[in-house]
């Protein structure tokens, strides 16, 4: 089962070594860095259900209403380099 609660301790702090893990990255650095980190995380959590909420709820898809009481989609956040000046 997928856990969207809020779970992450010291979150700022991971928010921080996240953005300073892409800083110096180009574009398409970033974005392979990004799906290395998600490859490793989705090896570590091994579960193909739980991955699978997973994908649905970060693409934005529908979820079952049973779910919905429970599990929030998690809006990302745009890492400050890839904003544009």
């Amino acid at each position: 089962m997928l856990n969207t609660a809020p779970h992450l301790q010291a979150c700022d702090d991971f928010y921080e070594a996240l953005i300073t893990a892409h800083q110096g990255l180009s574009t398409a650095e970033s974005h392979a860095m990004n799906a290395r980190l998600v490859l490793l995380l989705a090896n570590h959590i091994g579960d193909q259900v739980t991955l699978q909420h997973a994908l649905q709820l970060a693409r934005g898809a529908a979820v079952p209403a049973a779910d919905a009481r429970t599990h929030q989609a998690i809006t990302p956040v745009v890492p400050s380099h890839a904003v544009a000046a």
